[in-house]
């Protein structure tokens, strides 16, 4: 009977051959998945592996695989919902293909900070880059590096002649918009985020689009930056129009706001000059963040489907990685109105 190994110490590959009876070379190739291993002797293998209690070794099976196994995340300003959830969802699908991310995650956009966040991903030996890139100059700065691996882009546009997947952002705020125009409101007013961003510039094109093809007129958005205080300031001005053209054709009586943070802004204003919501002005926000079922009122918003997001981002990373295509293939992901109490069908006024 073959002696095992001493006990006081982790297992080798070499004790998993010496008790299985095999090479040290087959033992790596039942690591690998090898497939030139028959049924019973990967099987013995296995059992000889469990019986010592082994673990895989990450580094020796990147030696016999020449993969890591691990995948790299960059992504920028993670303290904002949307990319934080981004690479949440990356990061549980990753995991759920057997693989370990890493991130790196960046205060700015610029092509130095991407430059170093990328050599410190191919030093620690990644088999590929996801690149949660939603602003114009982190886009822009990617493009102008030598990726030293296969990179999938996440939210960023389909600009670059590298793999992506993004929500459909002017679907979303579409979807928004002629959900307030049905409900009565003959136009939609619109709080859009920063100008950098590639998010807050689709969902500016889907609420105009949606405007235009309907005949309404499209009033002057007003600019935001994410936060809930400048969601506030713009709830200001629409409030001041409010109040100062009461029940005229000219007075704001719906409001499609860019992110839910900057809603809640909104709400704020409206509730301070002494307007309801929805019965003065509907408000509807974008991202169905956690707490918007309990904003006073519950917000109708659109909903990310993040974990679809990292799904398809991570499935098409490793498409690249095993060579199943060399496309620069660039999927959507399918946004969700979720409708809440605030926005109603407004009625019109009793005939005399």
């Amino acid at each position: 009977m073959t002696q095992l190994p001493d006990v006081s110490r982790a297992p080798t590959m070499t004790d998993v051959a010496r008790v299985a009876g095999v090479s040290h070379q087959t033992v790596s190739r039942v690591l690998s998945d090898h497939p030139n291993v028959s049924a019973k002797t990967r099987a013995a293998v296995r059992r000889v592996i469990e019986q010592l209690g082994c673990r895989r070794n990450s580094a020796a099976r990147a030696l016999a695989t020449r993969r890591t196994h691990t995948l790299g995340v960059m992504a920028v300003d993670t303290t904002l919902y949307g990319p934080a959830s981004t690479l949440a969802g990356v990061q549980e699908a990753a995991r759920e293909r057997g693989y370990l991310a890493s991130a790196v995650t960046l205060r700015t956009a610029s092509q130095g900070a991407l430059a170093e966040a990328m050599h410190h991903l191919a030093e620690w030996g990644v088999d590929g880059i996801v690149a949660v890139t939603p602003q114009r100059a982190a886009v822009r700065a990617l493009a102008s590096l030598a990726a030293p691996c296969p990179v999938v882009t996440v939210e960023g546009g389909h600009t670059l002649d590298l793999p992506g997947v993004s929500l459909d952002q002017r679907l979303g705020a579409r979807m928004l918009t002629e959900h307030l125009l049905a409900s009565g409101h003959a136009t939609v007013w619109h709080v859009s985020g920063p100008l950098d961003w590639l998010e807050s510039g689709a969902r500016t094109e889907g609420w105009e689009g949606a405007l235009r093809d309907a005949g309404a007129v499209v009033p002057p958005p007003l600019r935001g930056d994410w936060s809930p205080l400048s969601g506030y300031l713009a709830g200001r001005q629409l409030a001041d129009r409010v109040l100062a053209s009461p029940g005229q054709q000219a007075a704001p009586t719906a409001v499609f706001v860019a992110n839910d943070q900057m809603a809640l802004g909104v709400l704020r204003a409206f509730r301070e000059a002494g307007l309801d919501t929805p019965e003065d002005v509907a408000v509807a926000g974008f991202d169905d963040i956690p707490e918007a079922e309990f904003f006073p009122p519950p917000l109708t918003t659109i909903r990310q489907d993040f974990s679809s997001l990292g799904r398809s981002s991570i499935g098409l990373l490793l498409d690249h990685i095993e060579g199943r295509t060399s496309e620069s293939t660039h999927l959507t992901v399918a946004p969700e109105l979720v409708v809440r109490a605030s926005t109603t069908l407004r009625r019109s006024a009793p005939e005399a």
